[in-house]
């Protein structure tokens, strides 16, 4: 009986599942012909514009959940890093969440350009399930601890984002006045790691993230600048290593390395913990100043929520606030697809009418986008809601490697733009000034706004 109860639902996710896809056909229909008859640029430009953002990726998706959930390509979507030139896009939550759970079928690539950025050495995010794997990510657990969050983490990043906006004279560039220098300013604060400059450790972990885990086609101009910021912040860490050797003891969390190191534990040498360093510090500060603004940028857009959330940061109320901020991240996610390489043939969906093989070294797209968006695992997936569960949200990967300060990212980002939120009267500045601007990165550099002082 318990099959024939959940008939309805089954039914009702199917019919969402199919409205999905065939309402993402007409509009990607429309968008071609738009593209076709328009004026400014090439039809390409036109095309990948109407379509090469968030709301026309999650039309994409929507199509491929319905028709092809699992596509294979002959096509070498990626250039940087070494596969057979055929790619595969999985888009039905089930199976992205499958894809991401295997890993020794599907691997993660970065050990090449790991290895390029520390001169010679892998870092955890880029190593398959190994004992090496094991002892350096609880080595840097220890280190980088649950408790710091609530502790440590949170009330300096709420104190320090209420600071500059209390000094900000009614007019706003976010990222470049408050996301940037609060995710540097944490660096210093929990990590140890100040770099030079706040304006050079966010051109090194900018240009670095963007070269590890953005650059699908292997730019030499961009891999002739990363090795540069590579150099130049392997010198600094050293020295910056050696220099807090010689200093008292300092309670964050290159402190804790050095003591740990200072104990002979094994991976804690100073080249280990650098190397560690540089790879969590990457991960940090680009992407939690870029998570920002896009959760913000798609709050400006939704008039009722925007109020709500604002209202909710006035009042104080964080967890209203916090859903506000993750429920806009599902709309706009940094990374929408999670890429990964086959390690041997293998299938996905075995079992399943979907069901595809995939050859060994071909690629493998997991998209977290559209596992946030599948009717078949998310009630009501195409609307804006707050009252969803925590394991609905896919916006720092799955599985073994899922983002090393997932839990950071989680307290940070409510409470960078907590105090902005609750200025009044907060808006776009006019025109483009209000807009996103990536500068020529991947990343928000610029989005104006304005309030009343």
């Amino acid at each position: 009986m318990h099959w024939l109860l959940n008939l309805p639902t089954v039914i009702w996710r199917r019919l969402m599942l199919i409205l999905q896809g065939l309402g993402a056909l007409l509009w990607l229909i429309g968008a071609g012909v738009g593209a076709l008859f328009g004026k400014d640029g090439t039809l390409g430009s036109r095309l990948g514009a109407a379509i090469g953002g968030a709301a026309g990726q999650r039309r994409v998706f929507a199509l491929l959940r319905l028709f092809q959930p699992n596509l294979v390509l002959k096509f070498r979507a990626i250039a940087s890093y070494p596969n057979n030139g055929v790619t595969a896009i999985a888009s039905r939550r089930v199976d992205v969440i499958d894809i991401l759970s295997r890993e020794a079928d599907f691997g993660v690539v970065y050990a090449p350009r790991m290895e390029v950025i520390t001169a010679g050495e892998n870092f955890f995010l880029g190593m398959q399930d190994t004992p090496r794997y094991t002892r350096d990510t609880s080595n840097m657990r220890l280190v980088v601890r649950r408790d710091d969050v609530p502790n440590i983490v949170t009330p300096y990043v709420s104190t320090a984002a209420a600071e500059i906006v209390a000094m900000v004279p009614g007019a706003i560039d976010v990222p470049q006045a408050l996301t940037q220098p609060v995710a540097a300013g944490l660096l210093d604060h929990y990590f140890g790691t100040p770099g030079p400059s706040e304006a050079a450790i966010a051109e090194w972990t900018t240009l670095l993230f963007w070269y590890l885990f953005i650059d699908l086609q292997a730019d030499p101009d961009l891999d002739a600048r990363a090795k540069a910021a590579a150099a130049s912040f392997r010198a600094w860490m050293d020295a910056h290593i050696a220099e807090r050797r010689k200093a008292p003891h300092r309670d964050d969390v290159l402190g804790r390395c050095l003591a740990m190191g200072g104990a002979d534990m094994p991976g804690m040498s100073d080249r280990d913990i650098r190397n560690n360093l540089i790879g969590l510090l990457i991960g940090e500060l680009p992407t939690l100043s870029a998570a920002a603004n896009l959760a913000l940028d798609d709050l400006l857009d939704r008039p009722k929520e925007f109020a709500a959330a604002c209202a909710a940061a006035r009042a104080g109320d964080d967890e209203t606030l916090a859903a506000y901020v993750f429920e806009a991240l599902r709309f706009r996610p940094l990374n929408p697809v999670v890429y990964r390489r086959a390690m041997l043939d293998t299938t996905i969906a075995c079992g399943k009418l979907r069901r595809r093989k995939i050859k060994k070294d071909s690629i493998v797209m997991a998209s977290n986008l559209s596992a946030m968006f599948d009717p078949l695992a998310i009630p009501d997936a195409a609307s804006f809601r707050i009252d969803r569960p925590w394991e609905t949200y896919m916006l720092w990967g799955y599985g073994m490697h899922a983002c090393f300060g997932a839990h950071i990212n989680r307290a940070v980002l409510p409470a960078v733009l907590k105090p902005l939120l609750a200025q009044p009267n907060l808006r776009r500045a006019a025109g483009a000034r209000g807009r996103i601007d990536k500068a020529g990165t991947p990343f928000p550099q610029h989005l104006h706004l304005v309030f009343d002082t």
